[in-house]
């Protein structure tokens, strides 16, 4: 597929769900069913209390592959290391609420949550400028976040380095020792804008030159996951998943 019809595509999404429209070939289906039903149980379904979802009869569950692998690889990490508080940048909020149940977590967002759940708090805060002093964290996350920094997808200045000052930011507040668990789009390098950045699997050591990489897995273009992979394999992709676990040694 040529870049420019990907690029066409995603233009035509923006404005255009392809699967709500083709959801009207299931219409008959629906009607077939309610009257179906309304047979079987004795009773006429009301018609304001419909509630039509026709794009849900699939063979197998539907999943992003990056968020699925990355939620699970991110929580056996956690329930191995165990930290006394873990802080976590602008994640996945689902994957959060579970992980909170294993280790209490401050959630920080540039949007902050407003929800209430034990072992979670939120805190609203800036990944270029994070609510935390120099080198005291031991165990921080960021999930999916960091290529999005700068773009003003999400209301935050514009800022062509805005990945960079964030992972200049994780590295300050992470303490001696301490452990940071990354994820971000990998393959070739780019500004997709303003949806994400691709960056190069190497990249985020070059950000962060005092960070030690102890471990990366990563998920390819076919969906696949690689658990403690190569980061060359993963540098042919074009929009895959890199997963890191970082050591702050100096």
């Amino acid at each position: 597929m040529s870049q420019s019809f990907r690029m066409l595509a995603r233009w035509i999404l923006v404005f255009f769900d392809p699967r709500k429209i083709l959801s009207w070939k299931y219409v008959v289906r629906y009607i077939s069913h309610w009257r179906r039903f309304s047979a079987m149980s004795g009773e006429p379904l009301q018609l304001a209390d419909s509630y039509p979802c026709l794009s849900d009869w699939v063979s197998s569950t539907p999943y992003d592959p990056h968020y699925l692998y990355q939620g699970g690889w991110l929580a056996r990490r956690i329930a191995v290391a165990r930290p006394e508080l873990h802080v976590d940048v602008g994640s996945s909020v689902q994957t959060l609420s579970v992980l909170s149940a294993q280790v209490p977590i401050i959630f920080v967002d540039y949007r902050p949550l407003k929800a209430n759940l034990d072992n979670l708090i939120c805190v609203g805060g800036n990944i270029v400028s994070l609510p935390f002093a120099d080198a005291s964290l031991q165990s921080v996350s960021c999930i999916h976040v960091i290529e999005h920094i700068g773009l003003g997808r999400y209301g935050d200045p514009l800022d062509p380095a805005g990945a960079a000052s964030a992972a200049g930011e994780l590295w300050r507040v992470l303490a001696p020792g301490g452990k940071l668990y990354l994820t971000a789009p990998v393959g070739r390098e780019r500004v997709c804008f303003n949806a994400h950045r691709v960056f190069s699997p190497y990249t985020f050591q070059k950000l962060m030159p005092a960070l030690t990489l102890l471990e990366f897995s990563w998920v390819g273009d076919d969906g696949n996951f690689h658990e403690r992979g190569d980061q060359a394999d993963a540098a042919v992709c074009d929009y895959g998943c890199g997963m890191y676990v970082f050591e702050k040694t100096q």
